[in-house]
C-alpha cells in the first residue's frame, strides 16, 4: 500500500527511527483505512504518499515528543490520527481514543485489533462531556488534530489533563494567530504555553505543535456545554 522505505527515509530526517515491524503495521493501517473509507467517511486523503506525509509523518512528529508518555487521550480521534500512530511508535503508551461517532470508533477497534495494539481504551464520548465524568484530570497528556479552533480545543482538552500534565494541539500555518486568540481560554483552563515546534512536511505543508503545560486545576464550571463553547469561545 505505502512505500515503507520511503516513509522511513522521510522520518529519519527528524531522527524518528521506525522498526520493520512498525513500518509493516503502518502499511497495514493504510490498507485498512482505504478499504474502510469506501463505506465510512474517515478521510479525504487516500493516495499512498499523501497518507505517508499527511497522516503518518504528521502523527509521528507528535508521537516523538517526550510529553507523549504515560496515560494519553486522543480527543476526537476520527480515523486514529495521531493516536493510533503514537501507539504504534510508543507501544507502552496507555492510550484512550475518544471519539463520539460510533462508526469511526468501530473502525478504530478493528484497526487496533488487527495491528495487535494492546492497552487501548475506546470511549464514545464528546470531550466536554467526558471531562465532567470519570475522565476529568485523569491523563498525563491530551492531544488533538483538526478538531476545533484553539480556544475551544483548550476547553475540550485541558480539563482532561492532570495538573503537571501536557496538552498538545496539532495546527497548521495559522498556529501563531490561534495561540493569541486562545490566551483567555488557556488561562481559565489552568494551562500555560510551553513550546511551539514548527515543521514542514515532505509535501511542503506547514505544521506546528503547540505544547501546553497544566499548572492548576480547571475550575469545576468548565468545560461548558459543547454548543456554548462553539458559539461563545473564551
Amino acid at each position: 500500500m505505502i512505500d515503507t522505505a520511503r516513509l522511513a527515509r522521510k522520518c529519519s530526517t527528524w531522527n524518528i527511527a521506525l522498526t520493520t515491524a512498525q513500518l509493516e503495521q503502518l502499511d497495514r493501517y493504510a490498507a485498512l483505512l482505504v478499504e474502510a473509507n469506501r463505506s465510512v467517511n474517515l478521510t479525504a486523503i487516500t493516495a499512498p504518499e499523501a497518507i505517508e506525509d499527511r497522516h503518518f509523518a504528521d502523527s509521528l512528529l507528535l508521537a516523538a515528543r517526550p510529553e507523549v508518555a504515560g496515560r494519553a487521550v486522543d480527543v476526537g480521534s476520527g480515523a486514529g490520527f495521531p493516536g493510533v500512530v503514537a501507539k504504534i511508535y510508543k507501544p507502552a503508551l496507555a492510550l484512550t481514543l475518544m471519539e463520539p461517532t460510533g462508526k469511526r470508533l468501530d473502525f478504530l477497534r478493528r484497526v487496533c485489533a488487527e495491528l495487535g495494539l494492546e492497552g487501548v481504551e475506546f470511549v464514545r464520548e464528546r470531550a466536554e462531556e467526558a471531562a465532567r465524568k470519570r475522565w476529568r484530570e485523569q491523563f498525563d497528556v491530551a492531544f488533538a488534530r483538526a478538531v476545533a479552533p484553539l480556544p475551544a480545543l483548550c476547553e475540550y482538552c485541558l480539563p482532561l489533563v492532570r495538573v503537571g500534565g501536557a496538552f498538545i494541539a496539532m495546527k497548521g500555518p495559522e498556529a501563531g494567530a490561534e495561540l493569541q486568540s486562545a490566551r483567555g481560554a488557556l488561562l481559565r483552563m489552568g494551562g500555560v504555553h510551553a513550546d511551539t515546534a514548527a515543521f514542514t512536511l515532505p509535501d511542503g505543508s506547514a505544521r506546528s505543535l503547540l505544547c501546553f503545560q497544566k499548572i492548576s486545576q480547571t475550575p469545576t464550571k468548565y468545560p461548558r456545554n459543547g454548543g456554548v463553547i462553539a458559539k461563545k469561545p473564551l
